[in-house]
């Protein structure tokens, strides 16, 4: 099938990023990327690029390049869905929070809602490519769905699954380690192929079943994941001995079966998909019976949760076991940096334990907004929207925000936290003046030196 135009439902963080690259690297392709949000669908019009809804380094210039020629944003759904070949779902796959599978399975409603409206939609032959992180065998649903429409349009279904990390995916779709299509038609595998031919290699375009390439997305972050946990776990021995876990992390990583990437001892982590993806994978696991199996994986996120409670714990004992009408200022909000995305952030989950500890926090991120740090501590449903109002100040500038704080927590590893002027926060808190670095990106001499009572995870 010729492509001329590609609609993606979902102006969210994969399918932003993604279509616009698309876009830029097949200039004849008409995109449209279209969301029933109209105020995102705004902000990705914006002649401003700077406030397009997503941060991600480079993504606002490709949006500028393209934007109008052959990259465009729309609420026309149905118009999108008509005209194109190809339709990406994009949409939000979150955790379930209620009935069957509460907790771990992915919530498909989004998913379904998407596959039934591209039914009611088609007049003409369509390819639906899976973009979401979704559990295995979604796409025998959405084939189930848009085979029984009752019409004669063919739908060729494919699952072809994102590997973005946040902070660099312009990077990573430019320059993509695999890109993996799995379906059944090849005629619709090959189409989608020739569209990232036209800057990825053949030889790094994987062609699968589409159970394989569902599984392998949910199989790849659980396995960086679990080397987060691993090296956590590790960073805990390290704080009972004589072991520092920088070099434990460096010395294994210079094993060329391990290599050093995902060995950073934090306060764990976050995002949008380790997390609902190991527990995707612990259900599936549990409805065949595969309880070792499930067992084994839904370990990883049972110590991610044990990380972030220690490291409160700690910061809680430290500061003589009461943080009580005490001012402690995180630095960063987003679970990494280079990123304004906050789900699952270890962020949300340590202010949340300092908050029933009655603490008041302040809070600086370079890319996160009040409005955005409220409405995750609301999310929690902890305590109303009317005590976070109170109990939480976000600050512009990050000098405001720790001064006269009993002790700061370094959240995220933005690199403009290690050129501060921490003589000058030093001076303007209260004393002592504590430090608990949950991404170890300060020098520990040098925070001693000045005067700060510093600690880090896994020295």
């Amino acid at each position: 099938m010729k492509i001329n135009k590609i609609c993606c439902i979902g102006a969210g963080y994969v399918g932003g990023p993604t279509m616009a690259v698309i876009a830029k690297k097949n200039p004849e392709i008409q995109v449209t990327i279209v969301d029933i949000n109209e105020e995102r669908i705004a902000a990705w019009n914006d002649e401003d690029v700077s406030n397009l809804p997503i941060y991600e380094p480079g993504l606002a210039e490709i949006v500028e390049e393209t934007r109008g020629k052959n990259l465009f944003f729309s609420t026309e759904i149905n118009k999108a869905i008509d005209e194109a070949e190809m339709i990406f779902i994009s949409v939000n796959t979150p955790t379930k929070t209620y009935g069957k599978g509460k907790g771990m399975a992915a919530d498909l409603k989004y998913v379904e809602l998407c596959a039934r409206n591209i039914a009611e939609v088609a007049t003409t032959d369509k390819i639906v490519v899976e973009k979401s992180t979704l559990p295995v065998r979604t796409a025998q649903a959405i084939k189930s769905i848009l085979h029984n429409t009752g019409s004669d349009v063919n739908f060729s279904i494919l699952s072809n699954p994102e590997f973005l990390a946040e902070g660099t995916a312009i990077e990573d779709l430019l320059s993509p380690d695999r890109v993996l299509i799995g379906g059944e038609s090849e005629d619709a595998i090959e189409s989608l192929a020739n569209i990232y031919g036209s800057w990825v290699p053949q030889d790094r375009i994987l062609r699968t079943n589409v159970w394989s390439s569902e599984l392998s997305k949910l199989t790849a972050n659980a396995f960086l994941a679990q080397r987060i946990s691993s090296i956590n776990a590790i960073s805990e021995l390290c704080e009972h001995t004589e072991a520092n876990v920088n070099e434990v992390a460096r010395a294994i990583g210079m094993d060329s079966r391990i290599g050093p990437k995902f060995l950073n001892a934090s306060i764990g982590f976050g995002g949008s998909c380790f997390q609902k993806d190991i527990l995707n994978l612990v259900y599936i696991a549990r409805s065949y019976g595969l309880n070792q199996v499930a067992d084994y994986w839904e370990q990883v996120i049972i110590l991610n949760d044990h990380q972030k409670r220690r490291f409160s714990d700690n910061l809680i004992s430290t500061l003589y076991n009461t943080v009580s009408g005490k001012k402690i200022a995180m630095l960063g909000w987003a679970f990494k940096k280079d990123t304004n995305d906050t789900r699952e952030s270890a962020a949300i989950y340590v202010a949340d334990h300092l908050l029933s500890e009655q603490a008041n926090i302040a809070v600086y991120d370079p890319k996160v907004s009040d409005k955005k740090v409220q409405n995750d501590l609301n999310y929690l449903n902890t305590r109303t929207s009317e005590e976070n109002r109170d109990l939480v100040t976000s600050y512009s500038d990050p000098y405001e925000a720790v001064k006269d704080a009993h002790a700061i927590a370094i959240m995220t590893e933005w690199d403009e936290f290690k050129t501060y002027d921490w003589k000058k926060i030093y001076e303007s808190m209260k004393k002592p003046a504590f430090i608990f670095d949950g991404r170890n990106i300060l020098n520990k001499e040098e925070m001693n030196d000045i005067g700060f009572e510093y600690s880090s995870i896994g020295k």
